[in-house]
């Protein structure tokens, strides 16, 4: 595997990457995002996590400073992105929810242009080039045109691409929107490699497994305002407990619950009925599957699971990422 090609500043542990508190953006009457704090330090892999409309994307965009603040106050990389924007913009990697690049192109020479954005020119550009497309695994494409590249390959061109300047600061907005899950995994793989030697990510994702497997820290999204902060696994402890009985009911059955759980406490803390299963929220799923069959449920499947991110949402928001 070749190493990552390159090596992110340095910063002062104290200071922040990223500082917000009270953003906000409007567009005419509507508010994307809500009057938000949060902070992204050094080398942390920071997630948004939210479902599509929770004000994700437009965060992303004023943080890379694309789009205008309405309210409070955001500072990246120590600077005011209103006046120093372009100095900010100079120190970011950037990879978009839909991938923008010049598809009449070879891969190499997609990257080759996007250098010259930084003034990286001659030799430097295409060492870095034949570098990163080693670290993204498209060394042997790199003379193929883009248009036939599959959407995993793009996307990693794309993540080649946003690390051409060396950045500072990566911030990837959905990055694994519409792959399948060979490619999403290999791009998890190539992210966590720049998360161990030091990167700072920053990402926007409605995959709770996403969330869990890349993010250090991430706050959950809902209707623009930040409905909880933490570690996934800290989200998860804190809001949730360590297992889940999903149940599904025969199809003549799907009448609400009547009281059919009451009474299962303290070792179930919460039912929550979907419009295909009934969840039980309990730290001894096996004590739990006893107890109902004791009760005469009779469900056509059980299954015990370990409790995510989906379900920590599901808690906060009354409803999935998917609703």
């Amino acid at each position: 595997m070749a190493a990552v090609p390159f090596a992110p500043v340095s910063h002062p542990s104290a200071a922040s990457l990223i500082s917000a508190r009270g953003l906000t953006k409007r567009f005419g009457d509507f508010t994307a995002v809500d009057a938000i704090d949060f902070d992204v330090a050094p080398g942390e892999s920071f997630g948004f996590l939210g479902p599509n409309g929770a004000g994700k994307t437009s965060t992303m965009r004023m943080i890379g400073c694309v789009s205008p603040i309405s309210g409070g106050t955001l500072r990246v990389l120590g600077l005011d992105p209103a006046a120093d924007g372009r100095r900010i913009r100079a120190q970011l990697g950037v990879v978009p929810q839909q991938d923008n690049l010049d598809t009449e192109l070879t891969v190499r020479e997609n990257l080759l242009i996007y250098a010259r954005y930084f003034e990286i020119g001659g030799p430097d550009a295409r060492r870095r080039a034949d570098e990163l497309l080693e670290f993204v695994q498209l060394a042997d494409r790199a003379e193929s045109e883009v248009e036939p590249l599959s959407g995993g390959l793009k996307r990693r061109l794309t993540i080649a691409r946003a690390l051409i300047n060396d950045p500072t600061l990566i911030l990837l907005d959905e990055p694994t929107t519409g792959l399948d899950p060979q490619a999403r995994h290999l791009l998890w793989e190539r992210l966590y490699q720049l998360k161990r030697r030091g990167a700072t990510l920053v990402l926007t994702t409605h995959y709770m497994d996403e969330a869990e497997q890349l993010c250090d820290r991430l706050v959950v999204m809902d209707q623009a305002k930040i409905v909880a902060e933490g570690s996934p696994r800290e989200l998860i402890e804190r809001h949730v407990t360590r297992e889940v009985l999903e149940l599904r009911l025969p199809a003549d059955d799907q009448a609400p619950l009547d009281g059919r759980f009451d009474g299962l406490e303290p070792l179930v803390e919460r039912v929550e009925q979907r419009p295909d299963r009934v969840l039980l929220y309990t730290s001894d799923g096996e004590a739990a599957v006893e107890r109902i069959h004791e009760r005469g449920v009779r469900p056509e499947s059980a299954l015990i699971r370990r409790a995510s991110l989906e379900d920590v949402f599901l808690r906060l928001t009354g409803r999935t990422l998917v609703d």
